[in-house]
């Protein structure tokens, strides 16, 4: 009892600590005041001036576009790569391979920005293109630091699939390209909505990196924000981070009903297979 008394404290402080700060930002999004640590009753009227801050909606548009576009690529890409660490053996300069996919994760994101503002630099010089840093240049930059994440969570999934379903269906005559939409794309689903909402995440949070690859006219919003840290946080923050934790729960509570059901139909799936059998 003692023990599971522990654990439950434990539990309990480590939700705290995580949801307690959210809930407060929430809170205090109503609140009347200018001063965002100070409760003097409870106003909407941050809501309304948030509308009309053209600044900080154009920095959340962007960051929202540039988190989606770098979030499919990255799930493109990062399938492809997951498929070849996984599906083609042990082939030549695969140690590398594996290797330069998975330095992003532990590469510093100072290093990588800085490196990505030299490639860009370089590539302009040379190339003419991008034409200086904006969109693009964070959206590229996004997408090769975001990859790495969704093909280790790729690679993680087919490792533990069985591919008895793959090797049944092209001893039936499939080829390969239709064996991997009809049979392996289902099955690596949820992974690929977890990669994709990680790589988003990933994206929508990031400071560092575009701070190195971004320019005039390109800001996000986590750049504003923390701009904005030096003059003080203004309320209609709260209020656009209020609305933030709002999409983020609903897109989550979304992919996990859609997840959910879509386990729940693989393993239907598997059992008829195994009764036809």
């Amino acid at each position: 009892m003692k023990r599971f008394g522990f654990l439950s404290w434990a539990l309990l402080f480590g939700y705290a600590f995580l949801y307690v700060p959210i809930a407060l930002l929430v809170v205090f999004s109503f609140n009347e005041s200018r001063l965002v640590t100070v409760w003097s009753g409870f106003s909407t009227k941050w809501y309304a001036e948030l509308l009309h801050n053209d600044a900080l909606l154009d920095a959340a548009f962007l960051s929202f576009q540039v988190a989606a576009v770098s979030a499919t690529l990255s799930v493109l890409l990062g399938t492809c790569a997951g498929l070849a660490l996984t599906r083609f053996g042990r082939f030549r300069g695969r140690t590398l391979f594996g290797g330069m996919i998975t330095a992003p994760l532990v590469m510093p994101e100072v290093i990588t920005g800085l490196s990505l503002l030299l490639l860009f630099v370089a590539m302009e010089q040379w190339l003419g293109w991008p034409d200086g840093r904006g969109v693009t240049t964070i959206t590229i930059a996004h997408t090769t630091f975001t990859m790495s994440y969704v093909a280790v969570v790729i690679q993680s999934r087919l490792a533990g699939m069985d591919g008895s379903l793959e090797e049944a269906a092209m001893d039936l005559g499939a080829r390969p390209a239709k064996v991997f939409f009809v049979i392996t794309l289902p099955l690596i689903a949820p992974a690929l909505v977890a990669g994709w909402l990680l790589a988003f995440t990933l994206s929508l949070d990031d400071v560092v990196v575009a701070s190195f690859v971004s320019g005039p006219g390109s800001t996000t919003l986590p750049m504003v924000i923390f701009s904005s840290v030096k003059f003080g946080i203004s309320p209609q923050i709260n209020a656009l981070a209020t609305l933030m934790v709002l999409v983020v729960a609903t897109g989550i509570f979304v992919a996990s009903i859609v997840m959910a059901r879509q386990e729940r139909q693989r393993k239907r799936d598997e059992q008829m297979a195994i009764q036809n059998g």
